[in-house]
């Protein structure tokens, strides 16, 4: 998997055929409302309801499955695949196109790597498998969720509401939804008597996995929502609900690579966890060339007073990486 973390300031190409770019460390140094600069607008949060006939998604998917310890399996469509054989969808994004013209998973404030499934999510699988979390009956947040593997663990665990958000409705309506109804399918299609195997364009044989019937996929998808947007306008969307949402766990992973999204980030956790609730967050120490990581998130989340943090697992090869939990202070703590 490569990572490549492309800032555009603009479309235009200069001279010499490539875009231009900006300074990464500075544009992610401090939040836009506090450089002096315009903010730019923020992209409007909306709700996604999965098609009336969601296998259609799934004709001639090519998937990947994960398996961590004791969890069950996790199906998500192949990303190669899925990036080059996907329709684009018919609204401004174009996301699909623009990430293969500049070769990159990361465009800020227009494509925030969603389609991607990046590495600290495999540490979050296995550090919920070592804790034991069941899940069971907690209203629960993937996000940042990209293919969400994070949210539909927690749904096949016996999450009672599993609510699904990343910045990008290409990412939601083409991958997520997608991931989710794969997973509604029998995992018990192994056993040489109802498995039947599919080929990809490689020649590579595949099992094709048995759809539940509808009456049980409608179940498990009516536990779903699923909302894009930017995190400012999610939470507005979220706080306006009928009943306002509140999750008993919330799951982020890899979401705190830019220091100017800290405010809403910090901001959507602390009016979206409920009072005994925790967020599980899985990141990298460092992200070069971006600016943020565990570090300077830590040092934001202590001077805003509101959660304490605890680190859960540490990595030491390579590039730290780390999983970590926030809590809400007790009020003996805050003073």
């Amino acid at each position: 998997m490569s990572f490549c973390f492309n800032f555009i300031v603009d479309g235009n190409p200069d001279k010499g055929g490539n875009t231009s770019l900006i300074n990464k460390t500075e544009f992610a140094a401090k939040p836009s409302e506090e450089s002096g600069s315009p903010a730019a607008p923020l992209k409007e949060a909306k709700e996604h309801f999965p098609p009336s006939h969601p296998q259609q998604l799934l004709d001639d998917a090519v998937y990947e499955t994960v398996s961590v310890g004791a969890l069950p399996p996790l199906h998500y469509l192949n990303e190669t695949v899925f990036e080059r054989t996907v329709s684009e969808r018919e609204d401004a994004e174009n996301v699909l196109s623009r990430t293969a013209e500049q070769r990159c998973d990361l465009i800020s404030g227009v494509y925030e790597g969603g389609l991607k499934v990046w590495e600290c999510t495999y540490d979050l699988l296995e550090v919920i498998d070592r804790e034991g979390e069941t899940f069971g009956e907690k209203t629960v947040l993937d996000l940042g969720c990209g293919a969400g593997l994070l949210g539909i663990l927690s749904l096949k665990r016996g999450a009672r509401q599993v609510h699904f958000q990343d910045y990008n409705s290409t990412v939601i309506e083409q991958l997520t939804v997608s991931n989710v109804i794969l997973n509604c399918h029998d995992d018990d299609t192994d056993d040489g008597k109802d498995c039947k195997l599919k080929k990809t364009k490689d020649g590579t044989l595949l099992p094709k996995r048995r759809a539940l019937d509808a009456a049980s996929q409608h179940l498990l998808l009516s536990r779903c929502k699923f909302f894009s947007g930017d995190w400012r306008t999610f939470l507005t969307l979220a706080s306006n609900q009928e009943t306002p949402l509140k999750y008993d766990i919330i799951m982020t992973s890899e979401t705190i690579y830019n220091t100017a999204y800290y405010p809403a980030l910090h901001d959507t956790l602390h009016k979206l966890l409920a009072a005994h609730g925790v967020v599980y967050l899985a990141t990298k120490s460092h992200y070069f060339g971006v600016g943020g990581g565990l570090h300077l998130f830590e040092t934001f989340v202590a001077q805003r007073g509101i959660f304490s943090l605890d680190h859960l697992w540490d990595g030491e090869d390579g590039l730290q990486r780390h999983v970590v939990v926030l809590r809400f202070k007790k009020e003996s703590e805050s003073h």
